[in-house]
């Protein structure tokens, strides 16, 4: 019982150490919230899986639970991890100087207290010469007001605004945006770099037009943009300010509409050709049916997903994203297919979620982008350098049979690579031997491992494999056997290799042979 205390008490600073609440680490591990709580109390016993799960979601070994003296622990983990972040950190402050983000976030960031956080986090950027838009919503504001009216229509997920209620979103915006702009004022939030507090400008930047009528029913003063004042926002930007836009529009001829702040983001991130559009969302990103966050999609499945949520169940029921969240999706395409770049959707419930994506190798969300920031392609003279330095600590280890950078200039034309976002992470190099074919040199760099990476160069090796004829796939392994056997491939007498890969067999290095037929 002693124990259990100590592990449910370990789990409990180590939640509140990474930033997560009660209800967002319960959904995380499947668990109802009163049982994590009995959990954390001690009161409820906790089996192996359930607790390899808590430190996989954690970041942490198993073993960390059962000490007295976690905080300690923690302060040292949290140093190494600070210390590398901030140095991998550099790359990107780079990359983003001068660069324009539009961020959208919906009413229930000032709704549920978050959005001093988020302040201070636009501060930040601004003081890396990050210029920011910032689109807000006023959703849970309206819906509170109007709680009591059953007069209140939606069509597709679309509110019906009636001229009382558009006077009731006018006030409501205009509260919201007061309390923005004051929490940019805050001394205690401003930017550290600076002696003044970032300046906010806002404006009727957006001209709209009515919506119309969907399915027979008259709209009203739900809108939809007509036009972005560009320059306008483009001039605020150059002075270092920071825009903060509405969700409302205005019409040539005095009407004003009720928009969705999604909506404006993704028309806003196109029309200044922003470099990233970046939502607040309920979760970690997107998930798949297993509930793992995914962190990257293309637009084709990202249409593929919209499609099958709507065929196969109601938004709702969506297993992937929450409701109030779905219409992200959507936007999201319109500004890739506009040519906004890249599209993040980032968990409002961590605090700093939009640093660790930005700022961090892992990030924190899901991206959306037209093509894949992986790319597998042959391998040319001037990736030499970076294969070696890749395998050669493996080759060191005794993982990989040790290359020298010039067998490596040598062979390269059997070399194939896989690069993230341009950066070289993995390469595998094959043999042909008659109809067999090696798989030699395979390796995935230590950061992106467990990512997916691997399996999807596994699953280009042999589709080429089967390009060059063979119908045999082999490979030799002194610590990966499990791996590759997950992959298919099975345990073989070493005397059937091919007579040619024989002459250069190593046989002090004891590795195992493993083929797979095509």
């Amino acid at each position: 019982y002693i124990m259990q205390k100590l592990v449910g008490n370990n789990i409990r600073k180590l939640r509140k150490l990474h930033g997560l609440n009660l209800d967002l680490f319960a959904e995380k591990l499947a668990l109802s919230p009163s049982n994590l709580s009995r959990i954390e109390r001690g009161e409820l016993n906790i089996n192996v899986s359930l607790l390899q799960k808590i430190a996989e979601v954690l970041g942490t070994s198993v073993q960390v639970f059962f000490t007295n003296d976690i905080q300690s622990n923690s302060s040292i983990k949290s140093h190494k991890d600070f210390t590398q972040q901030f140095r991998e950190s550099s790359r990107y402050i780079n990359e983003f100087s001068g660069k324009t983000f539009v961020i959208g976030f919906s009413g229930e960031i000032i709704q549920d207290n978050q959005l001093y956080a988020l302040v201070q986090d636009i501060n930040l950027l601004q003081s890396l010469n990050i210029q920011v838009v910032l689109v807000h919503g006023i959703r849970p504001q309206i819906d509170f007001s109007l709680n009591n009216k059953s007069a209140e229509i939606m069509v597709n997920n679309i509110r019906v605004t009636t001229k009382d209620t558009m006077e009731k979103v006018i006030d409501i915006n205009g509260r919201i945006k007061t309390k923005i702009e004051s929490a940019f004022s805050s001394r205690a939030l401003s930017n550290q770099s600076s002696n003044t507090e970032s300046k906010v400008s806002s404006g009727n930047f957006l001209t709209a037009r009515p919506l119309g009528v969907i399915n027979g029913i008259d709209m009203q003063f739900t809108g939809q943009i007509r036009r972005v004042d560009t320059d306008s926002i483009i001039n605020k930007l150059n002075n270092k300010e920071v825009v903060l836009i509405s969700p409302l529009g205005y019409s040539p001829v005095g009407d004003i509409f009720n928009l969705s702040f999604e909506q404006v983001a993704s028309h806003v991130a196109t029309s200044i050709k922003a470099d990233k559009l970046i939502y607040y969302i309920n979760h970690n990103g997107i998930h798949n049916m297993k509930g793992l966050p995914i962190s990257e999609l293309t637009t084709i499945k990202v249409e593929k997903l919209i499609a099958n949520i709507e065929r196969k169940t109601s938004p709702g029921k969506a297993p992937y994203i929450s409701y109030s969240d779905f219409n992200i999706l959507k936007s999201s395409m319109y500004a890739i297919k506009h040519n906004v770049p890249k599209v993040h959707l980032i968990n409002r419930h961590v605090n700093g979620s939009i640093i660790e994506e930005l700022f961090t190798e892992k990030g924190s969300g899901t991206i959306f982008t037209d093509h894949p920031l992986e790319i597998i392609r042959q391998a040319e003279n001037k990736d030499v350098k970076k294969i070696h330095q890749l395998i050669s600590p493996l080759g060191n280890k005794g993982i990989l049979i040790d290359r020298a950078e010039e067998i490596v200039e040598r062979d390269i034309r059997h070399f194939y690579v896989i690069e993230h976002t341009h950066d070289l992470i993995g390469c595998a190099a094959l043999y042909k031997y008659e109809n067999s074919i090696e798989i030699a040199c395979f390796a995935v760099n230590t950061d992106h491992q467990k990512k997916g990476y691997g399996d999807k160069l596994l699953r280009f090796c042999e589709k080429q494999c089967k390009q060059m004829y063979g119908d045999t796939i082999f490979v030799f392994t002194t610590q990966s056997e499990h791996w590759f056997i997950e992959k298919g491939f099975v345990l073989s007498d070493k005397n059937d290799m091919p007579n040619k890969r024989k002459e250069f067999y190593q046989p002090e290095r004891n590795s195992k042979y493993f083929t797979k037929k095509l």
